[in-house]
């Protein structure tokens, strides 16, 4: 079936986003007895999150900035599926594309990075944390008041150079980018799930493709991983129910146990000084309904304290 046309996978440039696409890669060629490892090529796409490193998400548009510009070359077929940080991708997917395959989870947690403590409950105060996520920020100021949270952009290596250079005292980063480099050793502590309930599809490859392109389709089915795909359809349907993006200061964990889902969420007013939290349960089958339920009753709880910037 693949014999005589070469699979490209579009990716991001980082060293993460590259790991990623490997990954996805020897998935692939061991799931498939006629592909080799000439046969995928890995082709990087820079976007708009890439190029414009120095501003804040929300100032380059917030939803797909890092994705939108790879889903072009997906829809002009110059790429036939592309690999994402589930995280990245907007929660209303493009039209005539999808995501029908996801690589089962990595650790979905939070971790704290620093070469002045051991833990980020021992920080000095006013201790400068560095971090991009909305998210992540009000959840650390919900643990400690007295420390300041300064915005960071750039990738993983970016971002452990400045913390080296002393621009910051420590920095939060998701566990599962640190263990696919095989970088885990720098986590100095994990928060638990309790303390920072993890951004929607955390940790979750997604392999996105045309609706229209059947081998690729078939091809990838064979490497989802159910579990996982349960579970982030649940967490997306919440964020698309609040009209949230990858920007937006909400958590969300969904687990399975005995055919059963369990759909955790937390959401922060838009000045990040409330939190909201609801959670759901249901049959695993209603995945999606039980996302959407949770994620109005987020917006029930919040009322005019959270409203989607932009809108």
């Amino acid at each position: 079936m693949f014999k005589n046309k070469k699979i490209k996978i579009g990716s991001r440039g980082s060293k993460l986003s590259l790991a990623y696409s490997n990954h996805v890669k020897n998935f692939l060629l061991n799931s498939e007895p006629n592909l080799n490892k000439d046969s995928i090529e890995i082709k990087i796409i820079k976007t708009s999150g890439d190029i414009f490193q120095n501003k804040q998400i929300s100032q380059i548009g917030g939803k797909g900035v890092f994705s939108k510009e790879i889903e072009e070359q997906l829809l002009n077929s110059k790429i036939d599926l592309a690999v994402h940080s589930l995280k990245d991708l907007p929660s209303k997917m493009t039209k005539d594309l999808c995501v029908n395959s996801i690589v089962k989870r990595n650790d979905p947690r939070d971790a704290f990075v620093s070469y002045s403590s051991e833990s980020f409950f021992k920080l000095k105060p006013n201790s400068k944390v560095g971090t991009s996520s909305f998210r992540r920020a009000a959840q650390l100021k919900t643990l400690r008041q007295d420390i300041n949270i300064i915005p960071i952009r750039g990738n993983i290596d970016t971002r452990i150079n400045k913390l080296k250079n002393k621009e910051f005292d420590a920095i939060v980063l998701a566990v599962a980018g640190l263990q696919v480099l095989n970088i885990k050793n720098e986590a100095k502590e994990i928060f638990s799930i309790d303390q920072m309930l993890p951004a929607v599809g955390q940790g979750a490859i997604a392999i996105q493709t045309r609706k229209n392109n059947f081998k690729i389709l078939d091809l990838i089915k064979k490497i989802n991983h159910e579990e996982t795909f349960i579970c982030v359809n649940a967490e997306r349907a919440l964020l698309e129910a609040i009209g949230g993006d990858c920007d937006t200061a909400v958590g969300a964990i969904g687990t399975i146990k005995k055919n059963k889902i369990f759909l955790r969420s937390e959401l922060f007013s838009n000045d990040g000084s409330e939190k909201f939290i609801a959670e759901g349960s249901g049959n695993f089958n209603e995945a999606q309904e039980i996302g959407y339920r949770v994620g109005k009753d987020l917006l029930k709880k919040a009322g005019s304290k959270f409203k989607v910037i932009g809108s």
